[in-house]
Protein backbone atom coordinates (compact mmCIF):
# COMPACT_ATOMS: atom_id res chain seq x y z
CA UNK A 1 0.00 0.00 0.00
CA UNK A 2 2.87 2.50 0.65
CA UNK A 3 4.62 1.54 -2.36
CA UNK A 4 0.95 2.45 -4.04
CA UNK A 5 0.33 5.82 -2.63
CA UNK A 6 3.99 6.82 -3.34
CA UNK A 7 3.72 5.99 -7.02
CA UNK A 8 0.13 7.89 -6.76
CA UNK A 9 1.99 11.11 -5.31
CA UNK A 10 4.63 10.45 -8.38
CA UNK A 11 2.27 11.13 -10.94
CA UNK A 12 0.40 14.21 -9.39
CA UNK A 13 1.20 17.84 -10.55
CA UNK A 14 3.75 19.40 -8.24
CA UNK A 15 1.32 22.43 -7.54
CA UNK A 16 -0.74 19.97 -5.90
CA UNK A 17 2.13 17.74 -4.06
CA UNK A 18 2.21 18.74 0.16
CA UNK A 19 4.66 21.51 0.35
CA UNK A 20 8.44 20.34 1.71
CA UNK A 21 9.09 21.98 5.32
CA UNK A 22 12.07 24.60 4.87
CA UNK A 23 15.42 23.86 6.15
CA UNK A 24 16.73 24.67 9.39
CA UNK A 25 19.78 25.81 8.52
CA UNK A 26 21.33 27.13 5.41
CA UNK A 27 23.64 24.96 2.91
CA UNK A 28 25.87 23.95 1.59
CA UNK A 29 28.49 24.82 4.40
CA UNK A 30 30.64 27.59 4.19
CA UNK A 31 34.24 27.79 2.36
CA UNK A 32 36.94 28.39 4.78
CA UNK A 33 40.01 29.96 4.34
CA UNK A 34 43.51 28.68 4.66
CA UNK A 35 46.43 31.11 5.94
CA UNK A 36 48.80 32.24 3.06
CA UNK A 37 52.73 30.90 2.51
CA UNK A 38 53.98 32.20 -0.36
CA UNK A 39 55.46 30.84 -3.06
CA UNK A 40 52.42 30.83 -4.94
CA UNK A 41 51.72 33.02 -8.18
CA UNK A 42 50.18 35.86 -7.18
CA UNK A 43 48.46 36.63 -10.29
CA UNK A 44 46.61 33.59 -10.44
CA UNK A 45 44.52 35.31 -7.21
CA UNK A 46 41.92 38.00 -7.23
CA UNK A 47 42.68 39.67 -4.08
CA UNK A 48 40.06 42.05 -1.72
CA UNK A 49 40.12 43.93 1.67
CA UNK A 50 39.78 40.93 5.03
CA UNK A 51 36.74 42.99 6.40
CA UNK A 52 36.90 42.83 10.47
CA UNK A 53 33.00 42.03 10.28
CA UNK A 54 30.16 39.13 11.13
CA UNK A 55 30.59 36.28 8.73
CA UNK A 56 26.59 35.54 7.28
CA UNK A 57 24.89 33.52 4.97
CA UNK A 58 21.74 33.79 3.24
CA UNK A 59 19.99 31.49 1.90
CA UNK A 60 17.58 33.47 -0.21
CA UNK A 61 14.83 34.20 2.14
CA UNK A 62 16.86 34.46 5.71
CA UNK A 63 20.46 35.32 7.53
CA UNK A 64 22.41 33.03 9.24
CA UNK A 65 25.77 32.76 11.02
CA UNK A 66 28.38 30.74 9.97
CA UNK A 67 27.78 27.89 12.74
CA UNK A 68 24.10 28.10 11.09
CA UNK A 69 22.48 30.34 14.27
CA UNK A 70 19.61 32.19 12.43
CA UNK A 71 20.11 36.24 12.27
CA UNK A 72 17.45 38.52 12.81
CA UNK A 73 18.07 41.87 10.96
CA UNK A 74 15.17 44.76 11.01
CA UNK A 75 12.22 44.70 8.72
CA UNK A 76 13.60 45.66 5.31
CA UNK A 77 16.76 45.23 5.67
CA UNK A 78 16.45 42.07 3.16
CA UNK A 79 14.00 43.51 1.06
CA UNK A 80 15.14 43.06 -2.60
CA UNK A 81 18.05 40.73 -2.41
CA UNK A 82 18.90 38.01 -4.65
CA UNK A 83 16.78 34.94 -3.77
CA UNK A 84 19.78 32.81 -4.03
CA UNK A 85 22.49 31.86 -1.97
CA UNK A 86 25.39 34.67 -0.78
CA UNK A 87 27.98 34.16 1.54
CA UNK A 88 29.41 37.71 2.75
CA UNK A 89 30.02 40.14 5.49
CA UNK A 90 27.97 41.84 8.20
CA UNK A 91 30.46 44.69 8.67
CA UNK A 92 29.35 48.57 9.35
CA UNK A 93 33.42 49.63 8.65
CA UNK A 94 36.75 49.35 10.27
CA UNK A 95 37.23 48.31 14.13
CA UNK A 96 33.34 47.91 14.65
CA UNK A 97 33.36 43.81 14.70
CA UNK A 98 32.09 44.13 18.56
CA UNK A 99 29.04 46.27 17.78
CA UNK A 100 27.82 44.15 14.71
CA UNK A 101 28.35 41.03 16.81
CA UNK A 102 26.39 42.56 19.87
CA UNK A 103 23.26 43.31 16.94
CA UNK A 104 23.90 39.80 15.80
CA UNK A 105 23.43 37.88 19.20
CA UNK A 106 20.22 40.24 19.50
CA UNK A 107 16.84 39.18 18.66
CA UNK A 108 15.37 42.93 18.64
CA UNK A 109 16.41 46.52 19.58
CA UNK A 110 16.46 49.92 17.44
CA UNK A 111 16.51 49.37 14.19
CA UNK A 112 18.14 52.30 13.63
CA UNK A 113 21.46 50.49 15.41
CA UNK A 114 21.52 48.53 11.48
CA UNK A 115 21.70 51.74 9.56
CA UNK A 116 25.48 51.58 8.94
CA UNK A 117 25.69 47.49 8.72
CA UNK A 118 25.59 46.02 5.19
CA UNK A 119 25.86 42.94 3.80
CA UNK A 120 29.16 42.79 2.25
CA UNK A 121 28.66 40.13 -0.39
CA UNK A 122 32.15 37.76 -1.44
CA UNK A 123 31.20 34.76 -3.04
CA UNK A 124 27.88 32.54 -4.02
CA UNK A 125 27.99 28.90 -3.03
CA UNK A 126 25.65 27.64 -5.25
CA UNK A 127 26.98 29.23 -8.36
CA UNK A 128 28.43 26.18 -10.95
CA UNK A 129 31.73 28.58 -12.10
CA UNK A 130 34.85 29.41 -11.12
CA UNK A 131 35.41 32.53 -8.43
CA UNK A 132 36.48 34.60 -11.59
CA UNK A 133 32.87 34.00 -13.13
CA UNK A 134 31.43 34.39 -10.16
CA UNK A 135 32.69 38.19 -9.06
CA UNK A 136 30.75 38.90 -12.42
CA UNK A 137 27.40 38.09 -11.38
CA UNK A 138 28.17 39.32 -8.13
CA UNK A 139 28.45 42.27 -9.59
CA UNK A 140 25.63 42.42 -12.00
CA UNK A 141 23.57 40.98 -8.63
CA UNK A 142 24.10 44.01 -6.47
CA UNK A 143 23.61 46.26 -9.13
CA UNK A 144 20.42 44.38 -9.88
CA UNK A 145 19.25 44.71 -6.52
CA UNK A 146 20.11 48.18 -6.04
CA UNK A 147 19.69 47.81 -1.96
CA UNK A 148 21.54 50.03 0.47
CA UNK A 149 22.16 47.05 2.97
CA UNK A 150 23.73 44.86 0.02
CA UNK A 151 27.46 45.69 -1.44
CA UNK A 152 30.37 43.82 -3.05
CA UNK A 153 33.76 43.53 -1.65
CA UNK A 154 36.00 44.85 -4.17
CA UNK A 155 38.08 42.00 -6.20
CA UNK A 156 40.88 42.70 -7.97
CA UNK A 157 44.22 41.07 -9.87
CA UNK A 158 47.64 41.93 -8.29
CA UNK A 159 50.63 41.00 -10.52
CA UNK A 160 53.47 40.72 -8.00
CA UNK A 161 54.12 39.85 -4.65
CA UNK A 162 55.80 43.15 -3.88
CA UNK A 163 52.91 44.67 -4.94
CA UNK A 164 50.61 42.49 -2.93
CA UNK A 165 52.50 43.08 0.14
CA UNK A 166 52.51 47.01 -0.51
CA UNK A 167 48.52 46.90 -0.77
CA UNK A 168 48.49 44.71 2.75
CA UNK A 169 51.08 47.40 4.42
CA UNK A 170 48.62 50.02 2.63
CA UNK A 171 45.52 48.33 4.05
CA UNK A 172 46.67 48.13 7.60
CA UNK A 173 47.88 50.90 7.81
CA UNK A 174 44.42 52.27 6.83
CA UNK A 175 43.11 50.35 9.95
CA UNK A 176 42.23 46.93 8.30
CA UNK A 177 42.73 43.30 9.13
CA UNK A 178 44.59 42.23 5.96
CA UNK A 179 43.94 40.75 2.87
CA UNK A 180 42.29 37.42 1.03
CA UNK A 181 43.23 35.68 -1.96
CA UNK A 182 40.81 33.87 -4.08
CA UNK A 183 42.25 31.65 -6.87
CA UNK A 184 39.92 32.92 -10.00
CA UNK A 185 40.09 29.59 -11.51
CA UNK A 186 38.42 28.04 -8.15
CA UNK A 187 34.98 26.46 -8.09
CA UNK A 188 33.35 26.72 -4.62
CA UNK A 189 33.86 23.89 -2.14
CA UNK A 190 32.68 23.84 0.93
CA UNK A 191 35.70 23.41 4.16
CA UNK A 192 38.89 24.32 4.41
CA UNK A 193 40.27 25.02 1.05
CA UNK A 194 43.83 25.29 -0.71
CA UNK A 195 42.32 27.82 -3.15
CA UNK A 196 40.99 30.53 -0.18
CA UNK A 197 43.40 32.27 1.64
CA UNK A 198 44.13 34.83 4.53
CA UNK A 199 46.71 37.19 4.65
CA UNK A 200 47.68 38.87 7.70
CA UNK A 201 50.90 40.49 9.31
CA UNK A 202 49.68 38.79 12.71
CA UNK A 203 48.50 35.73 13.46
CA UNK A 204 45.36 35.22 15.18
CA UNK A 205 43.80 32.28 17.47
CA UNK A 206 41.48 31.32 20.51
CA UNK A 207 41.93 30.30 23.82
CA UNK A 208 39.70 29.63 26.91
CA UNK A 209 39.74 31.91 30.04
CA UNK A 210 40.71 30.18 33.21
CA UNK A 211 41.70 32.92 35.76
CA UNK A 212 41.49 36.73 36.30
CA UNK A 213 44.80 37.52 38.06
CA UNK A 214 44.33 41.14 40.03
CA UNK A 215 46.42 44.37 38.80
CA UNK A 216 48.97 46.10 40.75
CA UNK A 217 49.39 49.65 40.57
CA UNK A 218 47.27 51.79 38.53
CA UNK A 219 45.45 48.63 37.61
CA UNK A 220 44.59 47.69 41.46
CA UNK A 221 41.39 46.54 41.70
CA UNK A 222 40.63 45.62 38.12
CA UNK A 223 42.03 42.77 35.77
CA UNK A 224 45.68 42.52 35.35
CA UNK A 225 46.03 39.61 32.89
CA UNK A 226 43.61 36.93 31.88
CA UNK A 227 45.40 32.99 32.27
CA UNK A 228 44.31 31.10 29.09
CA UNK A 229 44.49 27.76 28.24
CA UNK A 230 44.61 26.77 24.13
CA UNK A 231 42.53 23.86 22.62
CA UNK A 232 45.88 21.58 23.11
CA UNK A 233 46.45 22.66 26.89
CA UNK A 234 49.12 25.54 26.64
CA UNK A 235 48.44 27.96 29.30
CA UNK A 236 49.79 31.50 29.68
CA UNK A 237 48.38 35.33 30.32
CA UNK A 238 47.33 37.97 27.98
CA UNK A 239 48.13 40.74 29.98
CA UNK A 240 47.28 43.98 27.40
CA UNK A 241 44.84 44.56 24.49
CA UNK A 242 42.36 45.84 27.50
CA UNK A 243 40.10 48.56 27.60
CA UNK A 244 39.77 49.98 30.84
CA UNK A 245 35.90 49.06 30.63
CA UNK A 246 36.74 45.51 29.97
CA UNK A 247 39.44 45.27 32.95
CA UNK A 248 36.46 46.36 35.06
CA UNK A 249 34.26 43.60 33.33
CA UNK A 250 36.69 41.10 32.20
CA UNK A 251 35.98 38.13 30.12
CA UNK A 252 34.02 35.54 32.75
CA UNK A 253 35.91 32.47 33.25
CA UNK A 254 34.83 29.77 31.14
CA UNK A 255 34.50 31.88 27.95
CA UNK A 256 36.76 32.06 24.74
CA UNK A 257 38.66 34.80 23.54
CA UNK A 258 40.56 35.81 20.00
CA UNK A 259 44.41 37.10 20.82
CA UNK A 260 46.38 38.21 18.38
CA UNK A 261 50.04 37.53 19.06
CA UNK A 262 53.86 37.79 17.17
CA UNK A 263 55.40 34.53 16.32
CA UNK A 264 56.46 31.81 19.11
CA UNK A 265 58.77 31.48 22.31
CA UNK A 266 61.41 29.03 22.15
CA UNK A 267 58.54 26.71 24.43
CA UNK A 268 56.30 27.36 21.97
CA UNK A 269 54.34 29.78 23.40
CA UNK A 270 52.35 32.96 21.69
CA UNK A 271 54.87 35.53 21.83
CA UNK A 272 53.35 39.11 22.76
CA UNK A 273 49.80 37.94 22.88
CA UNK A 274 46.62 40.92 22.82
CA UNK A 275 43.26 40.81 23.95
CA UNK A 276 41.19 41.23 20.92
CA UNK A 277 37.98 40.27 21.84
CA UNK A 278 35.70 37.55 22.90
CA UNK A 279 34.75 34.77 20.65
CA UNK A 280 30.82 34.21 21.00
CA UNK A 281 31.65 31.27 18.38
CA UNK A 282 34.15 29.56 18.07
CA UNK A 283 35.77 29.53 14.27
CA UNK A 284 36.64 25.42 12.83
CA UNK A 285 40.07 24.46 13.64
CA UNK A 286 42.92 24.37 11.33
CA UNK A 287 43.83 20.44 9.85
Amino acid sequence: MRFLLLALLCLLPASVLPAVPPTTAPAPAPMLASTWRGGLAVDAFLVSEKLDGVRARWDGRRLWTRGGAPIVPPAGFTRGWPSQPMDGELWAGRGRFEEVSALVRRSSGDARDWDSVRFMLFDLPAHPGSFARRVQYMRELVAKARSPTLAMIEQRRIATTAALDAELARVVAAGGEGLMLHRADALYRPGRSDALFKYKPHADAEAQVVAHLPGKGRLEGRLGALQVRTPDGRSFRIGSGFSDAQRADPPPIGSWVTYRYSGLTSKGLPRFPRFLRIRHELPPADP
